[in-house]
C-alpha cells in the first residue's frame, strides 16, 4: 500500500501539479525592427551572426540568426516606435573572444560604443543596432559563474 501511495503522489505530482514551468533552455529572442534589410545586414556583417532559412512567405517581414548553442535571434518587420535603452536597462549581452579585437572592430566600422569596467573588473563594451537595441559585450573567458 506504502508503495502505491508513493507512486500515487509522485506521478500526480509530475504530471498535475508541478510547481515550475520546467523551462530547459532558452531557444530566441524576437526584436521588432523598422526594416528588415539594413538590420540583417547589421546582424549579419557588424555582429557576424550566422543566417538561418526563414519559410518562403515570411522572407520579406522575418530575418533569423543562429547565436549558437540552439539559440536564436529573430528580426519581425513593422516596428514604428522609437527605442530607447540605456546601460542600466534593458540589453542583450553576449560573449566575445576577445574585447580588444573587438573593440578595434567597432572602431574600423564606426560604430559608436561606451566602455567601462564593472564592479568586478570585467571590461564590458556597450552599443546600439540601427534601431537601437543595446548591445553588451563581454570577454567570454574573463567571465566569472553567474555573468
Amino acid at each position: 500500500m506504502k508503495k502505491f501511495l508513493f507512486a500515487f503522489l509522485f506521478l500526480s505530482g509530475t504530471a498535475f501539479g508541478q510547481d515550475k514551468l520546467g523551462v530547459i533552455r532558452h531557444n530566441h529572442l524576437a526584436l521588432h525592427v523598422k526594416d528588415i534589410p539594413t538590420s540583417t545586414a547589421f546582424y549579419r556583417e557588424v555582429l557576424g551572426l550566422k543566417s538561418i532559412p526563414v519559410p518562403e512567405n515570411l522572407k520579406a517581414i522575418r530575418a533569423w540568426f543562429d547565436i549558437g548553442n540552439g539559440q536564436q535571434i529573430h528580426l519581425l518587420a513593422g516596428r514604428t516606435e522609437p527605442i530607447v535603452h540605456d546601460r542600466n536597462g534593458s540589453h542583450i549581452a553576449l560573449f566575445v573572444e576577445n574585447m580588444d579585437k573587438s573593440e578595434a572592430y567597432l572602431n574600423a566600422k564606426k560604430i559608436p560604443f561606451h566602455k567601462q569596467t564593472r564592479f568586478d573588473g570585467v571590461v564590458q563594451i556597450y552599443f546600439a543596432d540601427p534601431d537601437g537595441y543595446l548591445f553588451e559585450l563581454n570577454e567570454g573567458k574573463k567571465l566569472t559563474a553567474g555573468y
